[in-house]
């Protein structure tokens, strides 16, 4: 079985904007977006995430460049992903990746459809009287349909916006890092990612060596700067899509 790409995040809270400004100095890309997620209406209205907790994440990105719908299972297993998306690809519009996700101790496999549109087309279906699963297109309705077959998407409702800053391509040390402030119903959050991606001739155990090895590195250099580590257990998301959740009760 080929050896997958894996995504290393640290969280960082407190001070997110002082953080960000230590950590990126003078370099790095800054886009600026609005992020939206859809959840099932129903359990929102009850304060719950049921997408979310059946493993899928329905994400919008809007501004800063082309629009962005991710469908995303995590977790997952390798054995759910079947057909075409065994494997990943890339043909525009579309980007699949398989990779393993890792933040602290916890590791699970994830897998994204995501598919490019023109700027702006995706603001109306997050409108509060829209239906956030109109744009999901059928390679995408194909993905869930195959590897979550349970997984319904009727009566979806779009919570957000989450306002987010990503900084890409920042070093830290030797480190090529990722940095992303969320900010949304008074809450902030800083995520620091790297992607170490499998060289030729590595052997499970070597690889994950090297992963674990980088993991470290990250944290130490996010440290070194004087930024504190989140001890929070839950990711942003989940996070995130709680608070959401739980604001949009009747």
């Amino acid at each position: 079985m080929n050896l997958l790409p894996v995504e290393i995040k640290v969280n960082i809270e407190g001070d997110v904007g002082a953080a960000l400004s230590v950590m990126r100095g003078s370099g790095g890309k800054v886009t600026t977006r609005r992020i939206w997620f859809a959840e099932g209406r129903d359990g929102v209205a009850e304060g719950r995430v049921p997408l979310l907790d059946d493993g899928v994440i329905v994400r919008f990105r809007i501004g800063g460049g082309p629009d962005d719908l991710t469908v995303k299972l995590r977790p997952c297993t390798r054995e759910q992903l079947v057909g075409r998306f065994a494997a990943p690809f890339d043909p525009k519009p579309f980007t699949y990746r398989i990779e393993n996700d890792w933040s602290g101790d916890h590791r699970v496999l994830a897998a994204s459809l995501t598919h490019d549109h023109p700027p702006g087309t995706l603001s109306d279906a997050v409108k509060p009287e829209a239906d956030p699963a109109a744009p999901i297109d059928a390679v995408q309705d194909q993905f869930l349909h195959a590897c979550a077959p349970a997984v319904r998407l009727d009566g979806l409702v779009a919570l957000g916006p989450v306002f987010s800053t990503k900084v890409d391509d920042v070093a830290l040390d030797d480190l090529d890092v990722n940095l992303e402030a969320w900010s949304v119903a008074g809450l902030e959050f800083l995520e620091a990612s790297i992607r170490v991606k499998p060289k030729d001739g590595d052997n499970s155990e070597e690889f994950t060596t090297r992963a674990e090895r980088e993991q470290r590195k990250l944290a130490d250099a996010v440290r070194e700067r004087g930024v504190a580590l989140s001890e929070h257990p839950a990711n942003k998301t989940q996070r995130v899509l709680t608070t959401l959740a739980e604001a949009a009760r009747p």
